[in-house]
């Protein structure tokens, strides 16, 4: 990591804390070129957009699938306050960014958590093979 990564990582932690002094979850986020210059900043708005996916990581990601070339988006780097959830990196991954820089790990993140967290919701699958992937044929090719 280099000084100018530890400088936007900080950057981001900013963030995170504007979002807690705001009455959100804390959690912060930007996207940095490939010249390292902030092109977004976002933060936390769960609570007060009332939407559970309104993480800074999701909304950077989508952001720059909407708004950067592929080229630029692979050259980006994205700094955020606490290692992306699976429903961002997810986001992350599909958006082609090039890089994610974080502060704190999940397993950093579960030890400052007081109680179970989340429950474990089971899936089943795969199944109807056949019918599922019929819609599917040829669209990836």
């Amino acid at each position: 990591m280099t000084p100018d990564d530890e400088t936007l990582l900080r950057r981001a932690i900013e963030l995170a804390a504007r979002a807690r002094a705001n009455g959100e979850a804390p959690f912060g986020s930007l996207l940095a070129g490939p010249g390292g210059e902030v092109l977004a900043e976002e933060h936390n708005t769960v609570l007060g957009d009332r939407d559970i996916s309104a993480h800074p990581e999701l909304k950077l990601a989508r952001w720059a699938a909407r708004e950067l070339t592929p080229e630029v988006a692979a050259a980006t780097t994205m700094y955020t306050s606490c290692q992306p959830c699976g429903m961002c990196a997810g986001a992350i991954e599909r958006s082609g960014l090039g890089r994610v820089v974080y502060a704190l790990s999940n397993e950093q993140l579960a030890g400052l958590k007081s109680g179970p967290g989340w429950p474990h919701v089971p899936q089943e699958g795969p199944a109807l093979y056949a019918e599922a992937s019929a819609p599917l044929e040829g669209y990836y090719r």
